[in-house]
């Protein structure tokens, strides 16, 4: 489904992300120096209450935002000496997001919603664009459901066909923004095994940023975020126990 991921390469490099907003005694410092590596294929997540910083570094990683000193490289490139143009389009070709609401567009078919960022970037004729949609649904379990209207699918649909479209540029990580938020349990399960599958076949890295440890203590590497700063960075020993 992706190429293969760079052999024991660094896939992401965040350098000292420092994030403040206001100034002088008003100022609230986001992030006060957060630095970390991701390698390819890497399966993590970023864990912190509320306030903590997490949302914002999320914003960072994926070039919705500019820190306000620091450096975010994707495989090799400072983003930060990047334009604006250059900046959407690295962040079109590299990254896809995958939010706790759905966002999904309730007067498109399933397919129209997954082919979006396909349709958006403009690189793929419009043939493969259908098989690349039909052969990604299929992957979270959705073939068959290409003409069905959005608003016609359950939650965890939903939530899948939103995985599903976060994947049409085959991008190298998806960032995951509280991603089972809405769901429940079993719904929560499915979708992190869809994670877990799609890892696993594709080489995509992925970053979950969440406040429920239980969902964390099921990736591989666990970031902690408190009060802005990172204050633990971890293998999941107990994740490989259990397994």
């Amino acid at each position: 489904m992706a190429d293969s991921p760079r052999a024991n390469g660094n896939l992401l490099i965040a350098d000292d992300l420092k994030k403040t907003y206001g100034s002088g005694e008003a100022a609230t410092h986001a992030l006060r120096g957060v630095s970390f590596e991701l390698a390819e294929g890497e399966f993590a997540s970023i864990v912190g209450q509320s306030g903590s910083g997490k949302s914002t570094l999320l914003n960072l990683l994926g070039l919705l935002d500019k820190p306000t000193s620091g450096h975010v490289r994707y495989r090799g490139t400072d983003t930060e000496s990047l334009r604006k143009s250059k900046r959407s389009e690295l962040r079109n070709e590299l990254i896809g997001f995958v939010f706790q609401f759905h966002y999904l567009l309730p007067e498109f078919s399933v397919f129209e919603n997954v082919a979006m960022p396909a349709l958006i970037a403009g690189s793929l004729p419009a043939g493969m664009i259908r098989s690349r949609a039909e052969q990604t649904l299929g992957l979270l379990g959705l073939a068959g459901l290409e003409s069905k209207n959005a608003n016609a699918l359950s939650g965890g649909q939903k939530q899948r066909v939103a995985i599903a479209r976060a994947l049409m540029n085959r991008p190298a990580l998806v960032l995951a923004d509280e991603p089972t938020g809405n769901l429940d349990t079993a719904n929560t399960d499915l979708v992190y095994d869809l994670f877990r599958k799609v890892s696993a076949e594709t080489g995509t890295a992925f970053v979950i940023v969440t406040h429920d440890r239980s969902v964390a203590q099921r990736t591989d590497r666990i970031l902690e975020v408190l009060d802005g700063e990172l204050v633990a960075d971890e293998r999941n020993r107990y994740l490989k126990r259990v397994v």
